[in-house]
């Protein structure tokens, strides 16, 4: 089974950026979509940014116009370019990767990495 580690994230003021990766231990071809989500402080967990294998993407309106995700398929990797951060965007921010083809239906989430934006 795939293991996803985040880094990148910290403390950055209003208006920052930050950019998030997430390593996989295998390949990542084999997944539906990578994606990633982020769980304010008593908030339940919510996509942010979403990209197929073919290379396809959509995000939370939230966040469009100002978040990029991307991927490398050949380093099994996964970012997450943040621009214009609020604060209201300070949250513990997953990566998860699916795969969503029965029989082989798989889900597996990162550890996830601490975004702060504060003054």
């Amino acid at each position: 089974q795939v293991q996803l580690v985040e880094s990148g994230g910290g403390l950055v003021q209003p208006g920052g950026s930050l950019r998030l990766s997430c390593a996989a231990s295998d390949s990542i071809l084999g997944f539906t979509a990578m994606s990633w989500h982020r769980q304010a402080p008593g908030k339940q967990r919510e996509l942010v940014a979403h990209i197929t294998s073919g290379g396809f993407t959509n995000y939370a309106d939230s966040v469009k116009d100002r978040f990029t995700i991307s991927r490398d398929n050949a380093k099994n990797m996964v970012y997450l370019q943040m621009n214009s951060l609020k604060p209201e965007e300070k949250a513990v921010d997953y990566c998860h990767a699916e795969r969503e083809t029965i029989p082989y239906r798989l889900s597996v989430w990162g550890q996830g990495t601490q975004v702060t934006v504060s003054s």
